[in-house]
């Protein structure tokens, strides 16, 4: 993706999340010479990947398959080994109508996505083999706001603005927006995008970036190289 592109999205983003009434938190809007200076202060930022997060999974086709991300807050994964302290993370997500978020699942995270406001959001299900593989031909349960259903495979559950599904490892999932844009709201277990993503397909979790301008702001995989 070239920067230029990630930029205009971030720009996109912030204002529709803003129309559904909620604000990122200040260090949304740091530029990156600020986040250099405030880096010492925001060691927790960095290590936990709080921040923004833009994907077109290495396709290089954002608009058909790619999502927007922002984490909220999150843990680190010591808390959750050990039990006790931070063992959460919150995000938001964006996806637009008809963008695929490819099909996948956790080992670790359990997480709760619900459609904070927009068009319908479309899940699709597929449950597991023996092995926590992908199985074209298992089913599973799910809890949508707290009520447990069964799913078939490749079962399409639709949910619209307020409503949700309860996510595990072993559910397989893809989603996208139907009839618009959705704002997705993520409440889930410690966040790893690095190590707790399985694709069923061989794709790449973060895009390359060309840098064709400046950052407006950094994204979590710019924390590595330019902090």
């Amino acid at each position: 993706m070239k920067r230029s592109e990630i930029n205009a999205i971030m720009a996109q983003a912030d204002e529709m999340i803003q129309s559904h009434g909620f604000a990122l938190p200040p260090f949304a809007h740091w530029s990156p010479d600020d986040f250099r200076t405030r880096a010492p202060q925001a060691r927790h930022v960095i290590d936990a990947r709080c921040g923004w997060d833009i994907t077109d999974y290495g396709a290089g086709d954002f608009d058909k398959m790619g999502l927007f991300l922002f984490t909220l807050r999150n843990g680190l994964l010591g808390d959750l080994t050990a039990g006790g302290g931070m063992c959460y993370a919150e995000k938001l997500l964006i996806s637009r109508q008809d963008q695929l978020s490819p099909m996948h699942t956790h080992v670790i995270k359990a997480e709760d996505i619900i459609n904070r406001g927009g068009a319908t959001l479309v899940v699709e299900l597929y449950g597991s083999d023996d092995a926590g593989g992908f199985a074209e031909d298992r089913g599973g349960q799910v809890m949508c706001d707290g009520i447990l259903r069964d799913y078939a495979p490749g079962e399409k559950l639709t949910f619209a603005p307020g409503e949700s599904v309860t996510l595990r490892p072993g559910d397989w999932h893809a989603f996208w927006g139907e009839g618009g844009d959705v704002l997705i709201g993520e409440v889930s277990t410690v966040n790893d995008d690095e190590t707790d993503n399985v694709f069923r397909d061989p794709i790449g979790r973060f895009a390359q970036i060309e840098e064709d301008e400046a950052p407006t702001h950094l994204l979590v995989s710019d924390y590595a190289t330019l902090l």
